[in-house]
């Protein structure tokens, strides 16, 4: 089994860093002109509002240049769910297919999701579970075995599926997931039954919150668990190298895949996770699809949608990737 709502919110997980604090603070300046208080709008990192100066002497020496000042001070509210839902919509999304994709700058901590439906996990929950092994290994004060290591390699790096089962038991099946995913901060991820673990269900929202314990630093992993598995999703094989590899520039990327052959509707539920760099700014990116009539038209969805949820911090035409992924797709 190589396995897989249109509502938006976001997810804030990272601390902002003191350069973001300075830079909300100057936001929040306004001078006052002679005829009365400017008005600057600021939008916090937690949502924030309209912020606005009390009444104060001027010190320009006239109301232009107070005015100026001003301006020159206040930024311009970016609302990033807007942006990415605009961005998707130039995903170009047929039939039965539904996509949901959730992107994190690493640097600042703003991020946006778009959708927050139920998708199976297909292989992407490998990610998952490796996590709650090396959990499960920190609280117990124990090392990984020669055995669970060679496990993790084949399931990452070749997404072996036998490996997986094996680790799944290990950590006691979807008991064991949910349990670590709790401390994770997971909230609608669910194992799957029994042995099924690629039919566990998630949200692109949760695979973020994932990605964060995986390559941040508030994580509940320790430094050396988080190195691990950032080693393994960078050394993927060279034919499961797609995905949000798509937004990436050159090389910058770890990611992880999934695909699953639903044999209910015949159609394909198709998902990629991980980090990509683009000028050398690091984003964490999480796109999940279902009802896809073939495995490629899957990742070619996939794709568009990663550079149309990067596109959201780096401004590039998201319309024009989703055009070329379009072509491709007819093309395979």
């Amino acid at each position: 089994m190589e396995s897989s709502r249109a509502a938006r919110r976001r997810v804030r997980r990272f601390p902002l860093r003191p350069l973001m604090y300075a830079a909300l603070a100057c936001v929040a300046v306004a001078g006052a002109t002679a005829g009365g208080t400017v008005f600057v709008k600021a939008q916090a990192h937690s949502g924030g509002g309209t912020v606005s100066s009390a009444p104060m002497p001027s010190f320009s020496s006239s109301p232009a240049a107070a005015t100026e000042e001003a301006a020159a001070v206040a930024e311009p509210v970016v609302d990033l769910d807007k942006r990415l839902s605009d961005a998707m919509n130039a995903v170009s999304v047929t039939g039965d297919e539904k996509v949901s994709a959730a992107v994190l700058d690493l640097e600042s901590g703003d991020s946006t999701v778009y959708g927050d439906g139920a998708f199976d996990t297909a292989s992407i929950v490998k990610v998952d579970i490796l996590a709650a092994l090396l959990l499960q290994h920190q609280e117990a004060g124990t090392r990984l075995s020669a055995r669970e290591k060679a496990y993790a390699t084949t399931m990452i790096e070749n997404s072996d599926n036998t490996s997986a089962s094996a680790l799944w038991d290990i950590i006691g099946k979807a008991s064991g997931l949910d349990a670590a995913n709790k401390k994770f901060g997971l909230t609608g991820t669910e194992g799957g039954d029994g042995a099924l673990w690629g039919l566990t269900q998630t949200t692109a929202a949760d695979q973020l919150t994932l990605l964060q314990q995986v390559f941040g630093d508030d994580s509940e992993l320790s430094e050396g668990s988080r190195s691990y598995i950032q080693g393994l999703m960078g050394r993927i094989e060279a034919d499961q190298q797609w995905g949000v590899s798509a937004a990436a520039d050159g090389s910058g990327w770890a990611l992880k895949n999934g695909w699953l052959p639903r044999s209910t509707t015949g159609l394909w539920d198709v998902n990629s996770i991980g980090r990509v760099t683009v000028d050398g700014h690091a984003y964490l990116v999480a796109v999940l699809s279902k009802g896809n009539s073939t495995q490629a038209k899957g990742i070619s969805l996939v794709e568009a949608a990663a550079k149309a949820a990067v596109s959201v911090f780096t401004g590039e035409d998201a319309s024009a990737s989703a055009s070329a992924n379009a072509t491709s797709a007819a093309a395979r």
